[in-house]
């Protein structure tokens, strides 16, 4: 069974405080991620002062961790709220810094609409969909962007093949990079390419609302957001700062996906962003040897999730290596022929004809 981020905060809630109360209800909990069987997560104190005090804390919360059946490692970060170290950033452009204030949500400067690509876990082929999707709709004759916010793991650039670092002629602006008939920004593009983010919260959404401010889009009929699993700050910040049009559920047709994809759809209702529909991902697989089919993650099972939620069902993508190979080669298999290009044409013929991109 696969281990969540309720489970794991389930489990913090039981660390106390020396002056009472515990991780959880002192909202002490940040970036919270769980990677398949591997957890990380940080706990942020008010002051360094306190930060000094909870070293105990800490060793604690990660042998707690340690020990939830389906973890394997677990990796905890003590750092104390208040001005941030400054991170590794390219000169001028100062990404990474914390968020500006803002009066309500943007509409971004040449941007008809803002399409979010959401998933409530990893794993379920959210980032494939994303660019394949944006690629199909480039070739279906939409003007298209494609912003990876997955910022704690951007594939896009390898996925759309690119890998130049954008310029900025005044050291505000950011020029996009295009392939395949996209527009395409990454954080990945940013930094070298083995570096990791370790970045908070607001440093996360600071950066999210540079790729959304700072970049010269130019004019789109619609913007793709590929944003993180799960339900967390960036999510929250794209939602709060931008006005995004709707957002798109994917899915693998298994129970235990279906579980998290829920959780995605009461993230969004709650952020009063409308649910456009859901894709089923890896819905069928074609042995290429014999010609059988086979439902290796079930099938139908998003199909009747969107009817359980009065939601379209936007379609299936079937499951094929063609997928795998297309994405690190950098050239998406909508780009090509075949029955996934098809499937994903179909899906970006049906967003156009509802008018949603």
């Amino acid at each position: 069974m696969s281990v969540t981020c309720d489970d794991i905060l389930a489990e913090l809630a039981r660390i106390a405080l020396p002056d009472g109360g515990d991780l959880v209800s002192h909202d002490l909990i940040r970036a919270l991620r769980v990677d398949g069987r591997a957890v990380t997560f940080v706990i942020e104190t008010p002051d360094s002062e306190t930060a000094k005090k909870m070293g105990r804390i800490r060793d604690a919360a990660e042998a707690a961790i340690k020990a939830v059946p389906g973890v394997d490692s677990a990796s905890v970060v003590l750092t104390a709220h208040g001005p941030a170290t400054k991170p590794a950033e390219p000169p001028n452009l100062k990404i990474g810094r914390h968020p500006t204030p803002q009066d309500g949500p943007m509409q971004v400067a040449g941007v008809d609409r803002i399409l979010a690509i959401g998933s409530g876990k990893g794993g379920v082929g959210k980032s494939t969909v994303s660019s394949n999707l944006a690629v199909a709709l480039a070739r279906a004759g939409r003007r298209v962007g494609l912003l990876d916010a997955d910022i704690y793991g951007p594939s896009q650039p390898r996925m759309m093949g690119v890998s130049k670092r954008p310029a900025s002629p005044d050291g505000k602006t950011i020029i996009p990079l295009q392939a395949h008939g996209v527009t395409v920004m990454s954080i990945g593009l940013m930094l070298p390419p083995d570096e990791a983010v370790v970045w908070r919260g607001p440093m996360l959404m600071g950066a999210l609302q540079q790729m959304l401010g700072q970049v010269e889009w130019g004019q789109l009929d619609v913007l793709i957001v590929d944003l993180p699993p799960g339900t967390g700050d960036v999510q929250l910040t794209l939602c709060q700062k931008a006005k995004v049009t709707g957002a798109i559920v994917v899915s693998t047709p298994q129970d235990v996906a279906l579980l998290d994809a829920r959780r995605a759809l009461a993230m969004f209702k709650k952020l009063n962003t409308p649910v456009l529909g859901l894709i089923e991902n890896m819905s069928t697989y074609i042995c290429p040897t014999c010609g059988t089919e086979a439902h290796l993650f079930g099938h139908g099972g998003v199909r009747a999730e969107a009817e359980a939620a009065d939601l379209p069902f936007l379609g299936e993508v079937p499951l094929s290596l063609d997928v795998r190979i297309a994405g690190d080669s950098g050239t998406p298999v909508a780009a090509g022929e075949g029955p996934v290009a098809e499937a994903y044409a179909r899906l970006a013929d049906r967003l156009v004809q509802g008018g949603m991109a």
